[in-house]
């Protein structure tokens, strides 16, 4: 498990990590989506599992959703289940708000 911290405080990253949006990271050779809702913290893979299209381009549900852009799958930010459509389930990344910044735990494979 690598282990990646974002900016040097929590308010640090709730000032730079905007709420229900859809952010880009990369952590070394790594790019994950960041979604933040108020002080929850969700990551997940940057693709979608079906046809790899980017989730960036996605939009945010009120339920907590993730829908891709290309057939509208939509995934749980929490869980990565897909809720809608016939693919896996998006890789997720535990996440940890701490004084000290945001901990992103990412798993060796």
């Amino acid at each position: 498990m690598k282990t990646f911290t974002l900016g040097n405080s929590n308010s640090q990253v709730l000032e730079m990590i905007y709420e229900k949006a859809i952010h880009k990271i990369n952590l070394d050779d790594k790019t994950i989506a960041l979604v933040r809702s108020g002080e929850l913290f969700h990551a997940f893979q940057a693709n979608c599992p079906h046809r790899g299209t980017s989730l960036f381009e996605g939009s945010l549900t009120k339920e907590g959703e993730i829908i891709c852009p290309l057939h509208e799958y939509r995934f749980d930010m929490k869980t990565g289940e897909v809720k809608i459509g016939s693919c896996g389930n998006l890789e997720i990344y535990r996440t940890e708000l701490t004084e000290n910044g945001l901990k992103i735990y990412i798993s060796a494979k």
